[in-house]
């Protein structure tokens, strides 16, 4: 016995860690998704990749310095100084006698700076650029959660139908099993037709066959869940009951898509970009500042070297080939102004359907559950009537099969009120703000 006892309680324990039970909230399903989903880290790292070219960017205005050093060891060097060396001999390569320096080694020593002072407005351009380009990818990044956030409704929703439908289908299900087993005492009693214990028989199997069929679209849908939102493949998710969700608190008037705006910030740095490209057409002018120092074994020391200066390039081939790259640059940006154009239209027609379609989930809800109140009903007034001999069997299975229907249809029809209700937010801009506020 004690054996057996230890056994069920590993075997308890066993079960708690491969089946995870998790009450989880819509709230609180949207709230993973934003944490885990590999979209949202995708777009977060084009977010943080973008602000690092920024400051790349934002370097190039700084001054370059750099310093170098050098040591070279010479083998037989002929060393000829044609400098006066202050004893009347301004020529050691004259026709007298002389002896020349041993030089075996040379050593080296530079420092430089560069400041750029102008170079066609190209680094101030190039700055607006990486700015641009990062407003954008903050804006995709915004668009990245508002697509996740309306996913995770979506497969939550899908979920909570098919649970319900499992919870009716069971109810179904026990009350075709009492039929049967009235009727099959009714047959063996011989005051029913084996012919209407057959056709109770028949719906019990399809109704156990329809709770299969739903139970498998639980557990798919459950996995495609919990994979979105980074939990344990094991989780079993219990979902919250759906209400209606209150009209009047839609239809925000001041739409801002967050896809638009990153379409319209692309703009803006291919604007920059083109100003980028005509800015070759100006010379590149700096000031350039450095100091040597220099030592030739037993033949020249140089100390406190400095120069100044003032440098200045321009490439005239630039005439002829920057005109392609300028007119690459105005096509970018021309593309993009007609892009924001045609995604404006889009999103107008979205938001305009995704209004009607909220207005219809809720005009059906209203239809489903008055079809529901009179299926009810008419079921009851049929079981009756079946009871005092009446109504046929048909027309009792058919007012069950009825019944069942318009129930999972009102459950479904809330869901999909909630359904339409963010995809309408989602179309206005407005989805990922109603969750995080």
């Amino acid at each position: 016995m004690r054996f057996k006892f230890i056994l069920s309680l590993i075997l308890l324990s066993t079960v708690s860690i491969f089946a995870q039970e998790r009450d989880l909230s819509l709230q609180e399903a949207v709230e993973l998704a934003l944490t885990h989903s590999q979209e949202i880290k995708i777009a977060e790292s084009q977010v943080n990749t973008a602000a690092s070219q920024l400051k790349v960017t934002k370097d190039n205005i700084y001054p370059d310095f750099d310093i170098s050093g050098q040591y070279a060891y010479l083998t037989n060097a002929d060393v000829n100084l044609k400098i006066n060396t202050g004893n009347g001999n301004s020529d050691n390569s004259s026709d007298q006698p002389g002896e020349s320096p041993k030089v075996n080694q040379l050593m080296l020593g530079q420092a430089n700076l560069n400041l750029p002072l102008f170079a066609g407005f190209k680094l101030k351009n190039s700055v607006d650029l990486s700015q641009n380009s990062l407003e954008a990818a903050k804006s995709n990044f915004r668009n990245d959660q508002e697509k996740v956030t309306l996913q995770t409704i979506q497969n939550y929703l899908n979920l909570y139908k098919a649970t319900r439908a499992v919870d009716l289908l069971q109810e179904s299900l026990k009350s075709a099993q009492r039929r049967v087993k009235d009727f099959t005492a009714m047959e063996n009693n011989g005051i029913l037709a084996r012919n209407d214990l057959l056709k109770s028989q028949l719906q019990e199997d399809n109704t156990r066959l329809s709770l299969k069929e739903a139970e498998k679209n639980v557990e798919i849908l459950n996995f495609q869940l919990v994979t979105l939102l980074g939990l344990p493949e094991e989780t079993k998710i219990t979902v919250e009951n759906i209400g209606v969700v209150n009209p009047v608190s839609v239809l925000s008037p001041d739409a801002s898509r967050s896809d638009l705006e990153a379409l319209q910030y692309q703009e803006k740095a291919a604007e920059s970009a083109v100003k980028v490209a005509k800015g070759n057409y100006f010379p590149s002018i700096g000031l350039s500042a450095g100091y040597i120092a220099l030592d030739l074994q037993n033949a020249l020391t140089v100390s406190n070297a400095m120069n100044f200066g003032v440098g200045i390039k321009y490439n005239f081939a630039s005439l002829f080939k920057n005109k392609h790259e300028v007119d690459v640059a105005k096509s970018k940006a021309e593309e993009l102004q007609h892009r924001i154009e045609s995604v404006s239209d889009q999103i107008k027609i979205q938001i305009k359907k995704a209004e009607k379609d909220y207005q219809l989930a809720l005009e059906k809800f209203d239809v489903y559950k008055k079809s529901e109140t009179q299926a009810v009903e008419n079921y009851r007034i049929v079981k009756d009537k079946y009871d005092n001999g009446l109504m046929d069997t048909n027309d009792l299975l058919e007012a069950d099969v009825e019944q069942l229907q318009t129930k999972i249809n009102l459950a479904y029809a809330k869901a999909d009120i909630t359904q339409k209700y963010y995809e309408l937010l989602r179309a206005q801009g407005n989805l990922t703000n109603s969750f995080t506020k």
